[in-house]
């Protein structure tokens, strides 16, 4: 599997309630911290889109991104999976659900 490969597929691999950064996935994935700047790119390019876990991928430190456009929806997401989204956009419990690909052998 090539890098791009890597990535769809631990990106897929994100469990229901838990995050990870974009770091953490570019370090799984193989790369190093500065790839991190990538994996959106990556991602994009997967012909699936619908099946990739975009709001479990988040900033260092549990920030999340999101935009007017997106928010709303985002937000009911982070709701449904216990993810606790505070006004400013940070993960208010980012210690307890992030997911740093350890458990996938």
């Amino acid at each position: 599997m090539n890098f791009s490969e890597r990535v769809v597929f631990l990106a897929l691999q994100i469990p229901v309630g838990r995050v990870t950064t974009y770091g953490d996935l570019a370090r799984a994935a193989g790369a190093g911290k500065m790839a991190s700047r990538s994996i959106s790119k990556v991602l994009s390019k997967y012909p699936n889109q619908k099946a990739i876990p975009w709001h479990r991928i988040v900033y260092a430190g549990g920030k999340v991104w999101w935009t007017e456009e997106h928010e709303t929806k985002r937000r009911e997401l982070y709701e449904l999976e216990g993810i606790i989204v505070n006004n400013k956009g940070q993960i208010t419990n980012f210690e307890e659900i992030i997911f740093d690909f350890s458990e996938i052998s």
